[in-house]
């Protein structure tokens, strides 16, 4: 745990010594701020809560954010070749992946976080279910730390840090379209019956949604910590099979 941690302190000031994390950050203030305030109708849905203005756009930008914020996790560690040092430390493979995944999740939790003048904004204009509000947020969160997994075990598999992205972008991608209502209606039309419910089962959305309505499902959690603890699992394969 203590290495863990040592690792994860390193990755952290590697992130914010270098412009990308506040350049992610900027960026995700940015848009996640313009889709509320514009198609989000924050104003002009009337309604004290952040479900449709605000959190319902997060899955979307985090889709390309997320893999943004992990493509170099262990694609720069093979290119320069400082992947091939692991070995020869006295540090655990589950140390490292750890101690990366944690700093990449910490940044996405700043993000996520700077967005809280829209949480006061709710209850100075109205009085909104703020554990409907927390939900949505640790919604938001889940859904970024999942696809951050994904990016980590796809960043283990190759050196090129913009293979990684590309790749992690459109598996996030399809895991964010494959849930959504058009793209089921379309799917019943094509697909037998009962073979609609395990497309929607990997997809975002059917978990996500409950989440950012106040909805706190246990298998939304069993979901949601499965792909990331099976991504976490697979990195670690890849990464020991490359020591070995």
């Amino acid at each position: 745990m203590k290495t863990a941690l040592t690792i994860y302190q390193r990755e952290l000031t590697a992130y914010f010594t270098q412009p990308t994390a506040y350049a992610i950050i900027v960026i995700y203030l940015l848009l996640s701020m313009g889709l509320t305030f514009t198609f989000g109708g924050f104003f002009r849905v009337g309604d004290a809560n952040l479900a449709y203005p605000h959190f319902y756009w997060n899955p979307w930008l985090f889709m390309l954010l997320a893999p943004a914020i992990g493509m170099g996790l262990w694609s720069d560690e093979q290119r320069t070749g400082t992947i091939e040092l692991l070995g020869t430390l006295p540090t655990s493979t589950w140390s490292a992946i750890v101690g990366k995944y944690l700093a990449a999740a910490t940044v996405c939790l700043v993000a996520i976080a700077l967005t809280f003048p829209l949480w006061i904004s709710v209850n100075d204009l109205g009085d909104p279910d703020n554990l409907t509000i927390f939900s949505g947020y640790l919604g938001s969160f889940l859904v970024c730390c999942t696809f951050l997994a994904i990016t980590m075990l796809v960043s283990a598999f190759t050196r090129d840090q913009v293979v990684c992205l590309i790749v992690s972008v459109a598996i996030c991608v399809l895991m964010v379209m494959i849930g959504f209502d058009t793209v089921v209606i379309e799917l019943t039309k094509i697909l037998p019956e009962g073979g609609v419910e395990p497309f929607i089962a990997f997809g975002v959305w059917d978990h996500f949604n409950s989440l950012m309505r106040g909805a706190f499902r246990f298998q939304d959690f069993v979901w949601f910590a499965s792909i990331i603890v099976a991504s976490l699992f697979g990195t670690s394969a890849i990464l020991t099979a490359r020591r070995s």
